[in-house]
């Protein structure tokens, strides 16, 4: 009995001394993220490649506007590299965000409303908040089609859907 005593005592003991999760303040780590990604924005539109490519994590993953434009980290920097290295790469303006947090405030998503050359796009991420920083882990950017005008972008791309829906029989 006394060593069960012992026992107990030794456990509460090393459970009191682990540190416990900190309360995360949602507006302070919302407001850091908005700033990665406002950040992120402009190192694009300065074509400053390493600020750029250093806010993605190193398995990060880039969804582009074309069905077949699923890149890795890796993949979309060398894609990327010839507009960065001629001093223009892609000006997004954010015209709105929305940025959404889990519990213990170490995984966010988000999405935002752009203006770009392409004109309205939606863009959409997730980040993931390792060693007290913010790394985009996944950005996906879709062009924002009017309800309107869906059945001419429809007809528009109907001969390019068809050849990249082959490559799937």
């Amino acid at each position: 009995m006394r060593k069960l005593g012992i026992i107990l005592s030794v456990s509460l003991l090393f459970f009191a001394c682990q540190e416990l999760p900190k309360k995360v303040s949602i507006t302070s780590e919302k407001a850091t993220i908005d700033s990665v990604l406002i950040n992120w924005h402009k190192a694009a539109s300065n074509a400053n490649y390493t600020n750029y490519f250093g806010a993605l994590d190193s398995s990060a993953v880039y969804i582009g506007t074309a069905a077949e434009e699923i890149w890795s980290k890796k993949q979309f920097s060398n894609f990327s590299k010839p507009y960065f290295d001629r001093g223009k790469a892609w000006d997004f303006k954010t015209l709105e965000r929305n940025v959404y947090l889990n519990e213990i405030g170490d995984f966010a998503w988000f999405d935002e409303l752009l203006n770009t050359w392409m004109g309205t796009c939606r863009g959409s991420g997730v980040l993931e908040k390792k060693n007290n920083t913010w790394k985009i882990k996944q950005y996906v950017l879709s062009v924002a089609i009017p309800n309107d005008d869906i059945k001419a972008v429809i007809t528009a791309k109907k001969k390019n859907d068809s050849i990249f829906l082959n490559s799937y029989k």
